[in-house]
């Protein structure tokens, strides 16, 4: 089969010691990304988002005060006993800022649920208990990006403590504009003290209805009503939920690891939700079961994520959040036991599983062994995709070698498998970041020749790094040039070129632009 020959190509390259070390030293390396407003330095895509590859940070994790009373009756000993949603810090792409030509990543710091480490939230919470209470609660739910006013915090929290027949009358009183952030922060210091946000949530339900639809807000009312052991209100919501098609997060289950702090105890509350998710069935279920297995194996439980898997269904798709989440940790032998386990369980292995291992190892560096899974792939009669291809690809282009990224590319083509954008993105950026403009240029115009359906956006990406370096007329001549061909230029990145070269006197180039963009948007 032709797919057979394109991987042992790849495997005979990439098995050559001398090829691969040839490919893989660091010529001239640079950092490159797709095409994004917030550009990721990051070349090397996963297997999920081609667009954007976030690096983990795992704090050490300490245990929390209020979960003394779980310690007492014994713990996992992989297992840190929390009482509370864990936030953990991720770096995200935000901006770059442009040096001497030469483009430079600055990173912001976002938060999401997790398992690993102690956060501002751990350490206020040992306050809880003490006379300063609203202290504790204004602080942990300022740092959500809330955009209530601090003083109207804890009096929130107070009016939902109260559960007065008036509560939801007092709320309207207050006047106030709820986001997904400070409904976040406000849940947690429920969940902290094991009061009911049922009626708040109808409310705030009621006040926007849009926030109903998203599947975070949902996932904290089921969350909520797992800290309080209050199974039969969490079986109406999920019922509701899935008759609306709305879908839950691993934010839904946070109670769990704290109601089991052993894997006994773990494995009866487990056993519950996974009843109630099975039994309301529909979005909630698929969205429900995949969010569990996320939570269980960022917490490092992953013989309760099998068992989760055991008890529900023994598909791929399952597994590969087990995969995915031993490639972040870089646990790649454990990783390659749980594919030949998908074997045994007579799981149908696809290129998007080795996937996962294959950009993993190639973003590490671990040559050797990614050759060494692309000759099992081929070995287990698992063909490629476009995105193995890539894979290899963006780490070349990653490193400066452009002629074996370029080689691959060919052999792409020539077995019939049409590149990705991303990939085309890949090799224009090795290109500019290694000063090769002409090539990057002519790569671009004969690809979008081959290539119809990316052709516009690889142009346009092209102008994009030009106007980024600083080369301003470059860029409106490289605009100017593909909508002559008919290509319409993303809108975001023609306004900067045109306002630039109109207020710098270019005129008649931004005459031209304009001109020509709104004829072909009419």
């Amino acid at each position: 089969m032709e797919w057979r020959n394109q991987t042992r190509k790849l495997v005979r390259n990439f098995s050559n010691p001398n090829y691969v070390s040839f490919l893989f030293s660091p010529s001239e390396p640079f950092s490159a990304s797709l095409i994004s407003e917030t550009p990721n330095p990051n070349l090397l895509p996963t297997p999920t988002s081609a667009i954007y590859q976030i690096r983990q940070l795992h704090p050490n994790p300490t245990s929390h005060p209020l979960s003394s009373s779980i310690s007492s009756i014994g713990q996992l000993p992989f297992f840190s006993a929390i009482s509370s949603p864990i936030s953990q810090s991720l770096i995200s792409p935000a901006t770059y800022r442009r040096s001497h030509s030469v483009l430079r990543p600055r990173f912001r710091l976002i938060s999401v649920s997790s398992s690993g480490g102690s956060t501002e939230f751990e350490n206020m919470a040992a306050s809880i208990d003490g006379p300063d209470q609203s202290k504790f609660r204004v602080s942990n739910v300022c740092d959500f990006g809330s955009n209530l006013d601090l003083k109207q915090i804890p009096e929130i929290i107070e009016i939902i403590r109260s559960s007065e027949d008036d509560l939801e009358v007092k709320l309207n009183l207050m006047s106030i504009s709820l986001s997904v952030e400070s409904l976040r922060g406000i849940f947690r210091v429920l969940n902290c003290e094991r009061i009911s946000a049922l009626r708040f949530f109808m409310w705030a339900r009621d006040k926007n209805p849009n926030l109903f639809y998203k599947p975070d807000v949902c996932s904290l009312i089921i969350d909520n009503c797992g800290w309080l052991n209050d199974y039969v209100t969490m079986r109406w919501l999920l019922n509701d939920f899935s008759l609306k098609q709305i879908c839950l997060t691993e934010k839904a289950f946070g109670f769990l690891p704290v109601l089991g702090s052993s894997k006994a105890l773990l494995m009866d509350p487990l056993k519950r939700v996974v009843g109630l998710l099975n039994e309301a069935g529909g979005s909630c279920r698929g969205s429900g079961i995949c969010g569990l297995l996320k939570m269980l194996s960022k917490l490092n439980l992953f013989e309760m994520a099998k068992f989760v898997i055991e008890i529900t269904e023994i598909k791929a798709s399952y597994y590969n959040i087990l995969i995915l989440e031993k490639c972040r940790r870089c646990c790649f032998g454990e990783a390659r036991e749980m594919l030949e386990e998908m074997r045994q369980f007579g799981c149908d292995l696809d290129a998007k599983t080795y996937n996962y291992l294959l950009s993993t190892m190639c973003k590490h560096d671990r040559t050797a062994e990614a050759c060494s899974l692309l000759e099992e792939m081929s070995e287990k009669g698992c063909p490629p995709d476009a995105l193995t291809f890539e894979i290899f690809i963006c780490s070349l282009c990653r490193l400066g070698n452009l002629d074996a990224a370029v080689k691959i590319l060919d052999e792409m083509v020539g077995g019939g498998i049409e590149p990705r954008v991303a990939t085309h993105a890949a090799i224009v950026k090795g290109y500019f970041y290694s000063m090769q403009y002409e090539t990057a240029y002519n790569y671009v115009v004969s690809s979008s020749v081959k290539y119809k359906q990316s052709s516009n956006i690889i142009y346009t990406l092209l102008a994009s790094l030009h106007h980024r370096k600083g080369d301003f007329i470059t860029a409106g001549n490289i605009l100017l040039e593909m909508m002559n061909k008919g290509l319409i230029p993303r809108f975001p990145v023609y306004v900067k070129i045109w306002k630039w070269l109109y207020k710098s006197g270019r005129t008649k180039l931004a005459g031209d632009l304009k001109s020509r963009f709104y004829r072909l948007r009419s």
